[in-house]
Order: structure tokens, then C-alpha cells, then sequence
């Protein structure tokens, strides 16, 4: 089993700053991308930032203001948000391709969410 969980969101006023971090842990043989989706209230949900192979790539309406990392030792990926807008306002999901046994193919797996609430 695999888990992900995520820590970081809240409340912020319009631009500011939050950091999110998602720590995957249990029977994770490698790890092929990891990354962050969110879901406003009655939208689709959408990928914001993901990072695999070394390589990002950002949903238009982030670029510039917000940043994905990724400690591949710790299997922790980490999405830091600057100058934060109302339209930010989403739960933030953490998503994950990992593959647990060798034999298998990658899987994805999700965290619980978080999340991001920007007002003034």
C-alpha cells in the first residue's frame, strides 16, 4: 500500500504565500512523477504543477507565481505558492506514479487533499 499525505494549506489573504507538502510512504519501489492538481467548487479539477524526470511544467495561470520541488530521497514533493489570487481558492490534491513491485506497472495514487482558502 501507498500513501500520500499532505500538509500546508489554509487560509491567506490575497498575495500571499503558503508552501504544500506531500510525503509519500509505504511499499514504493520507484516513483515515476509526482505532482498537484486542485478542484474549485463546481469545476473540473485541473493539474497545476507537476514534476517528473527532472523536467516541470505549469498549469498558464501559475507560471511565475508558484514553484514544484522535489526531494526524491525523502519522496516528498513540495508546491510553493506566491502572490496568491482569490481564483487560487481550491482543494489541492497530491498525485503520485508509483510503481510498487517490479513485475507491475505504475500506479496512481492520491492524497486526501488540502485545503487553500485566498480572501481577504
Amino acid at each position: 500500500q501507498v500513501q500520500l499525505v499532505e500538509s500546508g494549506g489554509g487560509l491567506v489573504q490575497p498575495g500571499g504565500s503558503l508552501r504544500l507538502s506531500c510525503a509519500a510512504s509505504g511499499s514504493i519501489f520507484s516513483t515515476y512523477a509526482m505532482g498537484w492538481y486542485r478542484q474549485a467548487p463546481g469545476k473540473q479539477r485541473e493539474l497545476v504543477a507537476g514534476t517528473s524526470g527532472g523536467s516541470t511544467n505549469y498549469v498558464d495561470a501559475v507560471k511565475g507565481r508558484f514553484t514544484i520541488s522535489r526531494d526524491s530521497a525523502k519522496n516528498t514533493v513540495y508546491l510553493q505558492m506566491n502572490s496568491l489570487k482569490p481564483d487560487d481558492t481550491a482543494v489541492y490534491y497530491c498525485h503520485a506514479l508509483i510503481r510498487t513491485v517490479p513485475s507491475r506497472p505504475p500506479s496512481d495514487y492520491w492524497g486526501q487533499g488540502t485545503q487553500v482558502t485566498v480572501s481577504s
